[in-house]
């Protein structure tokens, strides 16, 4: 089988990639506290093993923490951003 369509290449640097979605995306992802530190460095000492959820813009920096998953859909979507849950 052959095919007579044209592939196009685009190159796309990482930089580029990291700004696609930027203010429409955001990401959420369930964390445990010792994840956090080093994702929201102005956050205070919360207790080992308390799991919360964290919002992240398209290009990873963080936006906003939650105690359930509710909250932070809710705060994404009043924010007009589409959020997208990652594991």
């Amino acid at each position: 089988m052959t095919s007579n369509a044209t592939e196009h290449h685009i190159d796309v640097s990482e930089s580029q990639l990291a700004h696609i979605g930027e203010g429409i995306v955001a990401y959420m992802r369930e964390m445990q506290s010792e994840e956090l530190n080093g994702k929201f460095p102005m956050l205070p000492k919360i207790q080992p093993g308390t799991r919360l959820w964290a919002l992240f813009a398209a290009n990873g920096q963080p936006i906003l923490l939650a105690d359930n998953r509710a909250h932070l859909l809710a705060s994404a979507l009043e924010n007009d951003l589409t959020p997208v849950a990652i594991h």
